[in-house]
């Protein structure tokens, strides 16, 4: 029998069976789709944390105050506690030729009211550093007055959310705004900058640093956000901040400095691994509509016990009977992957479609796997009914024993 021919012979008995080739084709869908889905979704998940990061700026460090990692020396002595990073530390990273700029912050909440208008905002302090540190833009107006930062200026540069909500359409530029107890003049909007590692720019209120420290009463800081002045400066940036900072802390090494390649490495790794998991969990769907696939070509054996018993009295060797039920197996898992491809590459396309900031999109790997999978789910399932089909007498078959 030509390959032609055994081709047409299977998919002549998928058709004389449609309820029991619906049921397969459905199983084979639901594992495929539910594949890419998944893979798509944790890929999707990777490239947002990363782009998260790298939305931060290049060259980036993030310095902490207190010491992260743990030792096997001997414990702290009691009463002892990190300290914490001030602004005059912030001001001697400056000395470093291998740092370009150093933003120290401060973070805290306060309500935020025009005229009539009042909505609780997050506001940073901040020197002219942050906008270049953290890639902003401004839309209006100016950016921070570069002066001596220990000094408090009553100036602030608001979100464009915090624009709109308070403002509405009108100019914000030179008017007056009420940050908890104080008043702040308006001198600049930042651009829409959207999400950022949880912290929406559009919806803050920068204000020098001086100034937050004296409306929060915090004479200390959150973080210093530092940037290298290039990539090759990096590791040299963060070893001078290391001696800067242990001189200026009496020869204590307590903060901790997260680089953020090393941010990106770690999370790419975490969230790819997750992928993989998904897709196992994925796959073994399709372990089980594989198990189907063999349960029901061992019911259909039994059915048609006289069709192969006929077979094989007209001269079909062993090997070509099992040739068409493997070929059958297969067609039902390949045609059912087809169709589980074509409904994850849909259901993906939905979801982009339903949250355009999220892109979920499957890896390359997971389309193959989908592929490759589905193939020798058919061969291996269906090799079983198969080789009991050919092991049929003729005799017995054709009279339906």
């Amino acid at each position: 029998m030509k390959p032609q021919d055994t081709l047409q012979f299977s998919y002549q008995a998928l058709r004389a069976y449609p309820g029991r080739t619906a049921l397969i084709l459905l199983a084979m869908c639901i594992g495929v789709a539910a594949i890419i889905l998944l893979t798509s979704l944790g890929e999707g998940a990777r490239l947002y944390v990363i782009g998260q990061f790298q939305g931060l700026g290049s060259n980036l460090l993030i310095v902490l105050p207190g010491r992260s990692e743990t030792t096997g020396g001997a414990p702290p002595m009691l009463g002892t506690t990190p300290r914490d990073l001030t602004l005059d530390d912030a001001l001697a990273l400056q000395r470093s030729p291998a740092i370009k700029d150093v933003a120290p912050i401060i973070l805290g909440a306060a309500p935020v009211a025009y005229e009539s208008r009042e909505r609780e905002v997050t506001i940073m302090g901040s020197t002219p550093a942050l906008l270049s540190a953290r890639q902003l833009d401004l839309a209006l107006g100016q950016s921070l007055p570069d002066t001596n930062p220990r000094v408090a200026t009553a100036v602030c540069l608001l979100g464009e959310t915090v624009w709109k909500e308070l403002f509405g359409n009108r100019p914000a530029l030179g008017a007056w705004v009420r940050i908890g107890e104080s008043r702040f003049r308006v001198i600049g909007v930042l651009a829409g900058k959207g999400q950022s590692l949880g912290s929406d720019m559009s919806d803050m209120v920068v204000i020098p640093v001086a100034s937050a420290r004296n409306l929060f009463n915090a004479p200390s800081l959150f973080r210093i956000i530092v940037t290298a002045s290039s990539q090759g400066q990096l590791p040299q940036a963060e070893q001078d901040i290391e001696q800067i900072i242990r001189q200026r802390h009496d020869g204590e090494n307590d903060i901790t400095i997260i680089a953020q390649d090393s941010l990106i490495g770690t999370f790419n790794n975490i969230l790819g691994a997750l992928t993989w998991a998904l897709g196992g969990i994925a796959a073994i769907s399709l372990i089980v509509a594989g198990i189907l696939i063999m349960n029901v070509m061992l019911v259909a054996v039994s059915q048609r016990k006289a069709e192969i018993g006929l077979l094989k009295a007209l001269g079909a060797p062993t090997s070509q009977v099992l040739r068409l039920f493997l070929t059958e197996a297969t067609l039902l898992a390949s045609a059912g992957g087809a169709i589980g491809l074509l409904l994850g590459l849909g259901g993906v396309f939905v979801l982009n479609q339903a949250v355009p900031d999220f892109s979920a999109q499957p890896p390359l790997w997971a389309l193959i796997a989908s592929v490759l999978i589905t193939f020798l789910t058919g061969l291996l399932f269906g090799s079983i009914p198969a080789r009991q089909a050919a092991r049929l007498d003729p005799v017995a078959a054709l009279s339906g024993r």
